[in-house]
């Protein structure tokens, strides 16, 4: 049996583009790009990773794709 946890946690990233402009229930969204307006689908896409509770306490922010973006956005660690 294990004593404890141990140091690598697995934890959850989300864009945070998506996550202002998205809406509550997660369903199709209208985004204005350049003076035309775009009816998009947006779905909820998490990256999930592990990290080292040891060397990174503070919260994790890593560049990925966003395929709602269509771009390399900063994602956030979420709970």
């Amino acid at each position: 049996m294990a004593k404890n946890k141990g140091a690598r946690i697995i934890i959850t990233l989300r864009c945070t583009n998506c996550k202002k402009t998205s809406n509550t229930n997660g369903k199709a969204g209208i985004n204005c790009i350049q003076g035309a307006t775009v009816k998009k689908n947006q779905k909820k896409i998490d990256y999930t990773t592990t990290k080292n509770r040891r060397n990174t306490p503070d919260r994790l922010e890593l560049k990925k794709f966003c395929p709602n973006c269509n771009s390399h956005t900063q994602q956030k660690e979420i709970k």
